[in-house]
């Protein structure tokens, strides 16, 4: 069964996808109109801390139908363990996806705390395992570790973390990991174990992700770009006698029209500053990871129309108008979006995390308006078979 996940964003948001800068939240300057929390009369906070706000976007995601969300981890968020934490004890059935690098926690400890998660939960942690695009976000977290060392890392991570699971004492000795007859005490031991949401595009990622993912997540890319890593993964994956799903995430901007649509995104697209995003690329400089960057003719600017930043169906736009992560996404009616997600179920996707500002508002309207229609047609297909 396809999974649908929403992004929880634990960076800001914004009210209005047309807005410059977040107005939800304290992750950026308090400014006229901010919420949860703002100030009142300029000066006092409104005592509405922005991790109520999460849990409203939470269980808005919940009652829309998504099967969970996922809790991002940058320098500028709160720790994605605490607010799991929290969205565990204030939702039902919603499963919520811990973003984290093997490099901030021991593998032994962690498989402590993700037990007892699951306990508290009733079963319903996933991880993303994160393991680092190197430069200068790399080096925040103090992390100096060579590109494909840290694969290795996260793969001999991965190897403890499982170990400890099964509850019985567990050895283990890596290049960076080793312990001695570890055990999860017996309360703990037993419990579900956490999908693994593992991203990553190079050669040593594949690599880690055929031997411990349970799905290749990655960010959108044009469609046979797609189709090859998804084929590398599967290749690797059934040597070691596994299978890995595909999984991908991107923006999501619908309407119920087409034209609604793309008037959103005209009238989001004139108040971009671009100046100040080419500050913001310049600051964040590069790092060491492998992805597939967009062809010059997609790189949005100033100067270039919306509609002409398409591929195979999908608009590159969307991450200078609050979309955090991945450049192509969808613009569209509800029909389109849907078409959109079939067309990526038709590869083989069956994982998906998506996202749209604001949060809160577009959970409910992605949920009741999309989703629906992607299950429903699936649904008709199988009918149609019988």
């Amino acid at each position: 069964m396809v999974e649908f996940h929403w992004r929880l964003p634990t960076h800001g948001d914004r009210a209005d996808v047309s807005l410059p800068h977040d107005t939800r939240g304290d992750w950026g300057p308090l400014k006229a109109g901010n919420q949860a929390p703002g100030l009142v009369g300029g000066e006092q906070p409104d005592g509405i801390p922005y991790h109520d706000h999460l849990l409203e976007i939470a269980r808005a995601a919940e009652l829309a139908g998504f099967d969970g969300g996922l809790v991002p981890s940058f320098p500028n968020t709160d720790d994605p363990w605490v607010i799991g934490a929290a969205i565990a004890r204030h939702t039902k059935a919603f499963k919520f996806m811990i973003a984290f690098q093997p490099a901030w926690i021991d593998p032994a400890y962690a498989a402590k705390a993700a037990a007892s998660l699951q306990r508290l939960s009733g079963g319903r942690l996933n991880f993303n395992i994160i393991t680092g695009g190197g430069g200068p976000s790399q080096l925040w977290w103090g992390d100096r570790i060579a590109h494909d060392d840290r694969y290795t890392r996260t793969t001999e991570f991965l190897d403890v973390f499982k170990g400890l699971w099964e509850g019985k004492p567990f050895s283990y000795q890596g290049k960076f990991f080793q312990l001695d007859n570890a055990q999860l005490p017996t309360p703990l031991a037993g419990q579900a174990f956490p999908s693994l949401y593992f991203a990553g595009s190079s050669n040593a990622a594949l690599e880690a992700q055929g031997k411990h993912a349970d799905f290749n997540l990655t960010h959108m890319e044009p469609l046979e770009n797609l189709r090859i890593k998804f084929d590398r993964v599967r290749e690797l994956a059934s040597k070691e006698g596994r299978k890995v799903k595909p999984a991908v995430r991107f923006n999501i901007l619908a309407r119920e029209t087409e034209e609604e649509a793309w008037d959103e995104v005209r009238r989001a697209w004139t108040n971009v500053d671009w100046d100040e995003r080419d500050r913001q690329l310049k600051a964040r400089g590069r790092g060491d990871g492998i992805g597939s960057p967009l062809p010059p003719h997609l790189v949005p600017s100033r100067d270039k129309d919306p509609k002409d930043l398409q591929i195979d169906g999908f608009f590159s736009g969307l991450g200078v108008l609050g979309g955090q992560g991945t450049p192509l996404g969808v613009v569209g009616s509800y029909e389109t979006a849907a078409a959109r997600i079939d067309t990526l179920i038709n590869l083989g996707v069956e994982g998906f995390i998506l996202a749209g500002s604001p949060h809160l508002e577009e959970a409910y309207r992605i949920g009741e308006e999309v989703i629906p229609l992607v299950r429903g047609r699936k649904a008709k297909f199988a009918e149609a078979a019988e």
